[in-house]
């Protein structure tokens, strides 16, 4: 069932069983669960079914550290959430991103690999993905060319990604309407989270819209599933009864904000023509395809994060502008198209280059986890939007492991194709200096929001437990990536989903 809720007369009450805010990735799977069942769900939507730009301004934020996108265009606030322009890549985690390890400070987590595999597999069906299969060996039925360089497989494996052309927005829309039990409401923006006296439980949530109507949001679970940054804000924004915000006693609400860093890091020119069908992604289809990676073991043993490294040609690579330059616009719209057309015009000028030896030479680009790091915070500035809500404030800090950890996974590769007889790996300029701690215009996010609401079981190292409730709130549960301890090397989006399947189930649980 749908309503806008900009129809509603003013000062209504909504009442259900569980209130999920958000409707995006983690929000709406968590919404798909529920259908069929006896409980009432009501999933709120700051958002409609389409762009709206005076919604959109409400994720208006500042940022200082290191250079980040504007928050603006950082997320799309309706229905469906980021998904209406993802990019599809998935993958699972792996088991050392679980793990706690010693020289990575505040690693580990309460939950393990094993406690999410069942919803990875639920996570695919609704992420539209094939089976969940992630080994080369299973793809290489299907795909003979799939032929992976000859390194040493205690150094380097392959790690392999499938393609989801799922936007939510447009895929599960008439699903949640004509559902019985799930009330969607959109424009719906939550501005408020109100506890009991002693903050031991929620009561309910106020909504608002643009003109200045309110509503209140009653049930008997709340699920905050906005996406790490607006979740945060939420949180420290209802700060009547708790002046810190909520769950927030030990001053660990948006601490820990973590990004992937995607950089060009190296070039890999290979000796003679190789079969590169394996490395080479084509966002065109589904195909699959994979990255290098470093074993678990050989990351213990060197001390580094857990990184992935991608091909492309090498001569496209020289012609791209960095997308930390080119989605610069705070409309998300105009950022897109800027960043297209330079992709474009890369192409374009690759194709006239890629010829002699340069067209058996590739870029590797890294994808790796940041550290976490409790000064890489989200907090509220001094700037109110426009329902009265404090903006957020980014402070995006990386560390002397991050930039070691590129280095050293590039020396790996170089040395393993150097050892093969495959070719040569030449480091970009800004890791050769092991002693230059400064990071490169090109130094991009991924888009990917993690961390702010980690998990722990320990109150003082954790906002939310093992099943994602907030500490000391009985009834307060946090969904999507806001709640991962470790940022791993994979894009976030199957994993956060099955993360909040597992919430589902949990809640589910405890309603029975």
């Amino acid at each position: 069932m749908h309503t806008d809720a900009r129809t509603l007369e003013p000062n209504s009450l909504i009442e259900g069983d569980i209130c999920i805010i958000g409707a995006g990735a983690a929000g709406i799977s968590m919404a798909l669960d529920w259908i069929g069942g006896p409980q009432k769900v009501i999933l709120l939507e700051a958002g409609g079914f389409e762009y709206d730009e005076k919604i959109q301004q409400l994720n208006d934020g500042q940022s200082t550290g290191q250079k980040y996108y504007p928050l603006q265009s950082s997320r799309l606030r309706y229905f469906g959430g980021t998904t209406g322009h993802w990019a599809g890549l998935c993958t699972p985690f792996d088991d050392i991103d679980f793990a706690q390890r010693d020289y990575v400070p505040y690693s580990g987590w309460p939950i393990g690999r094993k406690d999410l595999d069942p919803f990875y597999h639920k996570a695919q069906l609704a992420l539209q993905l094939g089976p969940f299969e992630y080994d080369l060996a299973y793809w290489k039925n299907s795909y003979p060319n799939f032929e992976p360089f000859p390194l040493d497989k205690n150094i380097i494996w392959n790690k392999m990604w499938q393609y989801s052309k799922a936007r939510f927005g447009s895929l599960y829309k008439e699903t949640l309407v004509q559902a019985k039990n799930v009330h969607l409401y959109t424009y719906a923006n939550v501005v408020d989270i109100h506890a009991t006296e002693n903050i031991a439980a929620i009561k309910e949530v106020t909504i608002k819209d643009h003109e200045g109507k309110s509503h209140k949001v009653s049930a008997k679970y709340f699920v905050l599933a906005c996406g790490t940054i607006q979740n945060t804000r939420l949180l420290l924004a209802s700060n009547s009864q708790a002046k810190k915000g909520l769950g927030n006693n030990q001053d660990l609400v948006g601490r820990y904000f973590m990004e992937h860093l995607e950089i060009a890091s190296a070039e890999l020119w290979l000796l003679k023509p190789s079969n590169t069908g394996l490395y080479i992604r084509d966002y065109r289809v589904t195909q699959p395809s994979a990255e290098l990676a470093i074993t678990e073991n050989e990351q213990r043993r060197q001390k580094i994060l857990n990184g992935t490294v991608s091909l492309i040609p090498l001569a496209l690579g020289r012609n791209q502008i960095p997308k930390m330059v080119t989605w610069q616009d705070t409309d998300p719209r105009k950022a897109q198209e800027i960043t297209f057309s330079q992709g474009g015009e890369a192409i374009k000028k690759s194709a006239e280059e890629n010829m002699g030896a340069l067209s058996k030479a590739f870029q590797l680009n890294t994808r790796i986890e940041q550290a976490p790091n409790p000064n890489s915070r989200v907090t509220l500035g001094t700037d109110r939007d426009a329902l009265g809500v404090q903006k957020a404030s980014l402070h995006w800090q990386l560390t002397s492991l991050d930039k070691d950890s590129i280095r050293k996974i590039h020396e790996l590769i170089g040395q393993q194709f150097g050892i093969s007889g495959l070719g040569r790996v030449r480091l970009m300029e800004f890791l050769r200096d092991v002693k230059d701690p400064s990071w490169p215009m090109g130094t991009n996010g991924g888009w990917h929001h993690m961390g702010t609401t980690r998990m722990s079981d320990d109150p003082k190292t954790g906002v939310v437990d093992g099943n994602c409730k907030i500490h000391g709130i009985s009834n307060l549960f946090v969904a999507g990536a806001a709640c991962f301890s470790t940022a791993g090397a994979a894009n976030p989006t199957l994993t956060l989903v099955a993360l909040s399947l597992r919430l589902s189930d949990h809640l589910k649980k405890r309603l029975s």
